[in-house]
């Protein structure tokens, strides 16, 4: 678990932010946007199951599905939070788990001031993927949420050398790299992923990429106004597609974008890089509640 302390500030003086991360992250991953989040009050980011380095929901006989995770996160504010009101801010697959949780646990409503999605979704046919390309990684996924193929999946392809030389090749991740300015920038994006890709549970992640891609979030209204983050060419969701879904679920719907052509800022990003994923309308909201 993360947890920044309020700064001295009336900008952020009382105010509790849970951040929830997304896929293929860590806390170290997020630090910088946990840093522009401090901007607006206390952040507590904890790791979820299987993510992040932290064991995974199989360690105790149970599997990662999108309920598991919400209960989960319950059973988190519940015990860190206890009477305090708070900001949720779920970010991609974050944002559906911190949903899933409003939609199962309805009561904690009363505790949420605002939930803001960035670059959150809500729905399979949120994804922009090509037939073809939908099938071939929801059948990957399905493959890797079983022990065998996901053993050979960890110590094949994941092996740092593997990943090292090939992965910065493959269709998924050439727009990760391309962020990079420099070889060092380069190299350090390089060792970042390797490190994310070895810390985080194959099988977790076969199983939630595979539930996900099937996901129908929108079958329980959730009595909460929603901020919605977007990037303005997303290369994974139609964002018209995820602005009809999100007006399904919340109470109401406000959005920014920000200019960026792929899905998140760079794993290496810095509290400056991090900041366009909180635009100033949303910013000088946050410094009002």
């Amino acid at each position: 678990m993360l947890r920044l302390p309020a700064r001295p500030t009336k900008q952020s003086e009382g105010r509790e932010i849970l951040f929830v991360y997304g896929l293929h992250s860590s806390l170290e991953r997020w630090w910088g946007l946990a840093q522009v989040l401090n901007r607006y009050g206390a952040v507590t980011a904890p790791d979820l199951p299987g993510f992040g380095g932290m064991d995974s929901f199989y360690k105790v006989g149970k599997k990662p599905t999108l309920d598991n995770m919400a209960d989960y996160l319950t059973a988190f504010i519940k015990l860190r939070f206890k009477r305090k009101k708070l900001v949720i801010a779920g970010l991609s697959y974050g944002f559906i788990v911190a949903t899933r949780m409003l939609q199962r646990y309805p009561e904690l409503t009363k505790k949420v001031t605002l939930m803001v999605s960035l670059v959150g979704f809500a729905h399979k046919d949120d994804f922009i993927f090509s037939k073809p390309r939908y099938w071939a990684y929801l059948t990957g996924a399905r493959l890797l949420s079983f022990r065998l193929p996901a053993a050979a999946f960890y110590y094949g392809a994941l092996n740092p050398t593997v990943l090292r030389n090939f992965y910065e090749h493959t269709h998924n991740a050439k727009h990760k790299f391309a962020l990079a300015s420099g070889a060092e920038e380069l190299e350090n994006i390089k060792q970042v992923e390797v490190g994310l890709w070895r810390d985080n549970d194959v099988l977790t992640w076969g199983f939630t990429v595979a539930e996900f891609l099937k996901l129908d979030n929108c079958q329980v209204r959730v009595d909460l106004p929603v901020w919605h983050v977007a990037a303005k060419a997303d290369n994974y969701f139609d964002n018209h597609l995820v602005e009809q879904h999100l007006r399904v679920i919340f109470s109401s719907f406000e959005s920014a974008q920000f200019d960026m052509k792929v899905h998140a800022p760079s794993v290496i990003a810095d509290e400056k890089a991090a900041a366009a994923l909180i635009p100033p309308k949303l910013g000088r909201l946050l410094s009002k509640l």
